[in-house]
């Protein structure tokens, strides 16, 4: 009697797991085959985008795709879970749930992620830029999310994140075509100031990466201890700043020595007395 009723109950519970399969099974087959194709689409659209964008802009094509990647698989992830048969009220709540403490232990990365944000929205800088912030000076690389990379000048890599940047001055470089280079000589007092300076204006002039426009500026900026100091402006191309302000103190020091202008140079006279 009792091998007959366990037959029974065995047989009921086989055929409970029959009817389950029957009514899950296409669901979860559907589920993976959607969750596969809607990976792939996400993939595709965002590579698209990405291809799109970056010939546009290329500051805002790495946030832009992996913000909107982001946003596609959890919405994918929440159909999924609805065609299985999991209550979608839920499972949002957990999800927001988990966002909270998420949010909470990353107040930082909150941070620069805002600051991220603020970026790609007022753009006080783009890729390619030169800017100097956090002490470092160098070509903006990328800005992600979080951080933004800078390559210096001697070859290093620099991560930065994004709420200090967003919260903190900087200087950007790259925004105009021309800059003024800013140049001081100093002459003794005994040399002729109008010689000196029609030596700086001659040098200024054979120079073609010097602008004609805005014209060059040569003054006396100051009377210092031991010299007369020569203020000397010349608006250049950006790119042609540095190689210029570097060639024209080597042309200057070499003019004058020519000319018999000297430079002077911080010195002491020392007397001696013989007591009796």
């Amino acid at each position: 009697m009792e091998d007959i009723l366990g037959n029974e109950q065995a047989s009921e519970w086989i055929d409970q797991g029959i009817a389950l399969v029957m009514a899950y099974a296409p669901k979860v087959v559907l589920a993976i085959i959607t969750l596969i194709v809607g990976l792939w689409l996400i993939n595709r659209f965002v590579g698209v985008l990405d291809n799109k964008l970056g010939k546009k802009d290329p500051t805002l094509n790495k946030f832009l795709c992996g913000l909107i990647g982001a946003i596609l698989k959890i919405l994918l992830l929440i159909s999924v879970a609805s065609m299985v048969g999991i209550a979608t009220t839920s499972f949002v709540a957990i999800i927001g749930a988990a966002g909270l403490a998420v949010g909470l232990a990353l107040q930082g990365s909150l941070g620069n992620f805002a600051g991220g944000v603020l970026i790609l929205i007022f753009k006080p800088f783009k890729v390619g830029d030169a800017i100097e912030a956090q002490g470092f000076l160098g070509s903006v690389r990328e800005i992600s999310i979080l951080y933004t990379i800078i390559d210096t000048f001697d070859n290093r890599r620099v991560v930065i994140p994004n709420g200090q940047l967003s919260n903190a001055s900087l200087t950007n470089m790259s925004v105009y075509e021309t800059r003024r280079c800013d140049m001081t000589f100093g002459i003794g007092y005994s040399d002729d100031i109008d010689k000196a300076k029609a030596i700086c204006k001659r040098l200024i002039e054979e120079d073609e990466r010097a602008l004609k426009d805005p014209k060059p500026l040569i003054v006396v900026g100051g009377l210092g201890e031991s010299s007369v100091d020569l203020t000397v402006r010349a608006w250049t191309k950006s790119g042609d700043l540095w190689p210029f302000y570097w060639d024209m103190q080597e042309k200057v020091k070499k003019a004058f020595d020519a000319e018999g202008i000297s430079i002077p140079f911080p010195q002491r006279d020392v007397h001696m007395y013989k007591a009796d």
